[in-house]
């Protein structure tokens, strides 16, 4: 009885996988097909998942003023406690839509990850970073920067050109 019931589980995450792949090729498919989903995917830390849920949500990056304006609409920004011209930066606002910014900030970990492993290929600035923050702090840090990348290569029709550190030898 035990052999019969695990024979069907199987079969369900077999199942499941198959399911998840058919989904994976259709969200690719879609992305190919849609031109901004195209260049949004050329950001590092963005894959056909972000690049497809961000260009679906995102009709129109002319509604907002600035890729600060963008990052806040997604609660990426610290929330402000000030006062007497003392400026206190809290958590991040979290306002916005959760999804899009769960993307951002797991595209942004991988990019930590992948530079823990590979240092001499990573952003100059994210090792920076790292050795200045924890973590999780730098993972939001630079979903936040994502978010503005996003808005600059939707509302200007660009695509990703990634910038290299300038030679300070010189």
């Amino acid at each position: 009885m035990a052999l019969q019931i695990l024979c069907t589980l199987c079969e369900q995450v077999l199942n499941t996988h198959a399911r998840l792949q058919t989904i994976d090729r259709s969200i690719l498919a879609q992305q190919r097909t849609n031109e901004v989903a195209r260049r949004l995917s050329t950001i590092p830390g963005i894959g056909p998942i972000g690049a497809t849920a961000l260009a679906a949500s995102v009709a129109d990056p002319g509604q907002f003023r600035s890729g600060r304006e963008f990052a806040a609409w997604f609660g990426l920004t610290p929330s402000q406690n000030s006062s007497g011209g003392k400026d206190r930066l809290g958590h991040i606002t979290k306002a916005g839509d959760r999804y899009l910014r769960k993307l951002l900030v797991i595209g942004a970990t991988s990019l930590i990850r992948r530079a823990r492993h590979k240092p001499e290929a990573a952003d100059p600035r994210l090792l920076a970073l790292l050795a200045r923050k924890p973590v999780r702090v730098a993972s939001v840090a630079m979903a936040n920067k994502m978010a503005r990348v996003v808005w600059a290569i939707m509302a200007r029709g660009e695509t990703y050109q990634a910038r290299h550190a300038p030679n300070l030898a010189a």
